[in-house]
């Protein structure tokens, strides 16, 4: 039986909108590869996107007792940024490592599994 996993893709810089035709290619080709090597391991995509730049961005800070406080991006306190994520599945959490180091990313991915809520206990 496989797991869930959620993988968040970190980015030091990323504007899609600065990027050439040939730099959107050549990344689009990687998370090709990654998500073909998904399904030759079996498993599947659940869910995947990119984020547009943190400009566009809002963070929603809840206020206790009041209205929450809503800042538009960028963030000040912002270096790297989540850029865009996918939700696999893989059938061992080393098996979920191996897939999540091919992602390609000029900065990091973090990987998560996911927990299953169950609202019947």
């Amino acid at each position: 039986m496989s797991d869930e996993y959620v993988l968040l893709i970190h980015e030091p810089n990323w504007d899609p909108d600065s990027m050439t035709p040939e730099q959107w290619r050549e990344g689009m080709a990687g998370h090709q590869a990654f998500q073909e090597a998904v399904v030759a391991a079996g498993e599947r995509i659940l869910a995947m996107n990119a984020l547009q730049a943190i400009a566009k961005a809002t963070k929603i800070t809840p206020q206790s007792g009041g209205e929450p406080l809503i800042t538009d991006g960028p963030f000040g306190e912002t270096r790297e940024v989540v850029t865009g994520f996918y939700s696999f599945t893989a059938s061992s959490p080393e098996q979920a490592r191996e897939l999540a180091a091919l992602v390609p990313t000029g900065g990091w991915v973090e990987l998560y599994p996911v927990l299953v809520l169950d609202f019947a206990r």
